[in-house]
């Protein structure tokens, strides 16, 4: 099977064209052309999803690894993802198979839950490049996997609109969803996208799935202070509950040149972050203090981790001192 689909969420306009209305682009498609992300074709006057399926590439990663840290610590995930993505980021760090066609192996829905089965996965995560635009893939392959008592898990950007947001998020078990920044410039200069989308897609997310964010700082882009405060006053908004991690920025793509970020400022917007909310990490380095979970009552370890590995020290995400529960899906 080819795996083509014809998309879902979008509309014919004037001259043979239509416009997609998956992400804020709204792409206007003409006749035997594809959309900015490259993936979504119009064929004689119907949108296709050419992507269906097909995956670039599969490997059974540590949950952590995503990163999730409150959810099914310990696990290990089938790790899937297609070609393309709705943002053109100048750090790119997949821009070999997001912004390049790279081969893939058509994966029937089916097929691909009985791969997790057999790999002993809690689930499948859909990553590596974006994952939304595998929408009508995604919806077809998550039900199975529930029927299974797999989880779905996306690593995402986020850049999608409100309505298939609405449709997709429900369908979801636990998210990862980079927030680049809280500003539109640095959408606009870094990533070619506008962050209000995100944001939005965010508080929809969070009130029907397992959410974290990561925010990768890029140095002298969104490493100042203030973007560390904007970052944690509006995401402590929506929920002081919603675990928060910086990533260290290195070199990549078109950023070639650019200073991975210094240790200090990942530190500090730890600590910034961690007056508004409850649960803060830092990755790509490790940074004494900035990996374990701690109760946000006592301040007791809950969780040790080192690399990849976690170890639980209390009863699903129970304080072993006080008995708090933290926030998460820990069995």
């Amino acid at each position: 099977m080819s795996g083509d689909h014809e998309a879902l969420h979008y509309t014919r306009i004037d001259g043979g064209r239509v416009r997609c209305e998956l992400c804020p682009h709204r792409c206007a498609i003409a006749d035997g052309a594809a959309g900015l992300c490259g993936v979504r074709t119009n064929r004689g006057g119907t949108l296709w999803a050419d992507s269906y399926g097909r995956t670039v590439t599969a490997a059974v990663d540590p949950i952590e690894k995503k990163p999730l840290y409150h959810f099914r610590p310990g696990g290990r995930i089938l790790s899937v993802g297609p070609n393309g993505c709705t943002l053109s980021c100048e750090n790119c760090q997949n821009w070999h198979i997001s912004k390049e066609k790279a081969p893939t192996r058509y994966i029937p829905p089916e097929e691909l839950v009985e791969l997790a089965e057999r790999e002993g996965s809690i689930g499948v995560a859909f990553t590596y490049t974006e994952p939304l635009l595998w929408f009508e893939y995604l919806k077809d392959v998550s039900p199975l996997l529930r029927a299974k008592g797999l989880a779905s898990v996306l690593v995402t950007n986020g850049f999608l609109n409100e309505a298939p947001a609405r449709e997709i998020a429900p369908l979801i078990d636990a998210m990862n969803v980079d927030l680049k920044s809280m500003s539109d410039d640095f959408y606009k200069m870094v990533c070619g996208g506008r962050v209000e989308p995100v944001k939005r897609f965010i508080e929809i997310a969070s009130r029907v799935s397992h959410v974290e964010v990561t925010n990768l700082v890029v140095t002298g882009l969104n490493d100042k202070d203030s973007d560390f405060e904007a970052l944690a006053e509006w995401l402590a908004g929506v929920s002081a509950d919603i675990p928060l991690h910086f990533s260290r920025f290195f070199p990549q793509y078109r950023m070639g040149e650019r200073e991975a970020t210094p240790p200090e400022r990942l530190r500090r917007a730890f600590d910034i972050a961690s007056k508004r909310l409850r649960y803060v990490y830092v990755g790509n380095i490790f940074i004494d203090g900035t990996e374990d979970t701690h109760c946000p009552k006592c301040g007791a370890a809950i969780v040790r981790r080192s690399g990849f590995e976690s170890r639980l020290l209390g009863s699903g995400g129970r304080c072993p001192s006080c008995g708090t529960q933290a926030k998460g899906v820990w069995s």
